[in-house]
């Protein structure tokens, strides 16, 4: 039975006779198979994640990655979980992006361009230069949703900037020393908290929680046997993959009607 080789994390199964290519890390070269993640391909060499690593899925951020490729003068930027190691990669790890945060209530914040203005002055020195955009390992439109807040549009900042994972490459290329991701934070934290339409069935439903409604069935829970309880989880009724509008569960038992 052939011999395999495990990376550490995920598990990843390297198989025999994988080639082998060249990356360096902090200057030093190694050789790792090819095919594995930056992340992969780290801990296959011994290093051993105790910072810059989180979810491994690419939400969280934590994994930012800058690399230099041969034969291009340009950086790259790249989540270590989700980007594929290359031949002679220069790669190096940013584990955290200092950046100054402003304390505030958002509660007695306005949803105004004035509030940007105060909390975070450095936005209105952008140059339109496109540099955070072109970091940013998540392809948001950086530039857009600044411009859009110098502007005074926080719905269309929220909006572009909502799958913002706070990495900070935007912050650290920018050669204005703007604070992205925060200041997109808070124009994310001021439509929500101001200007979003307020959700009816989400009040309905805190509704019914504070009127105990649903104190039956945690009860129910509670009282079940580990037995039972597996039981019931193995046998649970799935909804369909495919979206189906008229699907219905069989057990209507633990439907909580609208009032």
């Amino acid at each position: 039975m052939p011999q395999f080789q495990y990376t550490q994390g995920d598990r990843t199964i390297v198989p025999p006779g994988t080639k082998q290519i060249a990356v360096y890390v902090m200057g030093k070269r190694y050789k790792v198979p090819e095919g594995l993640t930056i992340m992969k391909a780290l801990e296959y060499l011994g290093y051993r994640y105790i910072r810059g690593c989180g979810c491994r899925a690419g939400v969280c951020g934590a994994c930012v990655t800058v690399f230099r490729l041969a034969g291009d003068y340009r950086l790259h930027f790249g989540l270590a979980c989700q980007t594929t190691v290359q031949p002679e990669m220069y790669l190096t790890q940013i584990p955290f992006v200092p950046a100054n945060k402003s304390i505030y209530n958002i509660d007695k914040l306005k949803p105004n361009v004035s509030t940007i203005e105060k909390l975070y002055p450095e936005t209105f020195r952008c140059l339109a230069c496109n540099t955070c955009t072109k970091a940013c390992p998540m392809e948001i439109p950086v530039m857009d949703y600044i411009q859009a807040l110098v502007k005074g549009d926080i719905k269309t900042c929220a909006e572009l900037s909502h799958s913002c994972i706070m990495c900070g490459m935007c912050s650290l290329r920018c050669p204005a020393e703007i604070q992205h991701f925060h200041v997109a934070m808070l124009a994310r934290r001021l439509y929500a908290r101001h200007l979003m339409p307020k959700a009816i069935h989400l009040e309905k439903r805190v509704k019914q929680i504070k009127e105990k409604k649903f104190d039956w069935m945690l009860d129910e829970l509670m009282n079940l046997s580990e037995a039972e309880m597996k039981k019931r989880y193995a046998e649970r009724e799935w909804e369909p993959e495919l979206y189906d509008p008229h699907w219905q569960p069989k057990e209507t038992k633990y439907l909580i009607i609208e009032d």
